[in-house]
């Protein structure tokens, strides 16, 4: 039996250089639907991966789950068995008005509100995307007919709103453009690593710190369309991304 990386339990060498990763294991499905002559790499816990190929150039899909500390498991094991880029997509509450249900975000940077890098690296260190990604991210986003705007997001440790108010309305007076679980995680990993890393999300309506949990609307269509849109930029974008041999 190969060698495999742990908890994630993909043989080491096992997987193509540019990768999707997401939260959710069924999205991951679903983008490994895309994919020519899909298969299954491993399922456990909320590590599902795939490998196949987009228009004839090899891809890997992996599901990472929700928050920073499982997802640097993921991101790390999938360096170690051999990633080169990676590109989040996933989904995230906006943090500035007039934002559509089903925007999509770019991330160009992330606020580390996560609670895990600050044990990896000092405060001070940015946790930043790749130049060349955001730049080949933005140029597919401008082939289709989604509503997308790029800049700097927040990247927070929890989900519901506890007694302690967060930093989010700062965040949002600064400008930051939305919130989620796992960006800063993939780019400060990565940044570390040397993998090129990139980050789009869809917007399921205002942070939940704005209008708390029981008055959210979420609306389906809108983001299954969403969701569709962002699947199709980081595959379209993840085959021009230029890495290393």
């Amino acid at each position: 039996m190969s060698k495999v990386v742990p908890i994630i339990e993909i043989p080491y060498d096992s997987i193509a250089p540019r990768v999707i990763v997401c939260g959710d294991p069924a999205r991951a499905e679903k983008i490994a639907a895309r994919l020519e002559n899909p298969t299954v790499v491993a399922k456990t816990r909320e590590y599902w991966t795939f490998n196949g190929t987009y228009k004839g150039v090899p891809v890997t899909v992996s599901s990472h789950g929700v928050g920073a500390a499982g997802a640097h498991v993921s991101f790390e094991g999938l360096i170690l068995a051999g990633a080169k880029v990676m590109i989040r997509v996933g989904t995230c509450g906006t943090l500035q008005p007039g934002m559509p249900q089903g925007a999509l975000i770019i991330a160009t940077a992330a606020c580390r509100e996560d609670g895990v890098t600050q044990q990896l690296v000092p405060q001070s260190y940015p946790a930043v995307a790749s130049h060349d990604v955001v730049q080949i991210m933005i140029d597919e986003a401008a082939k289709t007919d989604a509503w997308v705007r790029s800049g700097i997001i927040s990247t927070g440790g929890i989900f519901y709103k506890g007694v302690i108010p967060t930093n989010n309305r700062v965040m949002a007076d600064a400008g930051c453009l939305a919130f989620e679980n796992e960006a800063a995680m993939l780019f400060v990993t990565c940044s570390l690593k040397g993998v090129k890393a990139g980050c789009i999300v869809a917007a399921d309506g205002p942070c939940f710190e704005f209008v708390g949990s029981e008055e959210f609307d979420h609306h389906p269509g809108a983001m299954a369309k969403a969701v569709d849109d962002e699947i199709t930029i980081a595959l379209e974008s993840v085959i021009r991304v230029e890495v290393d041999a």
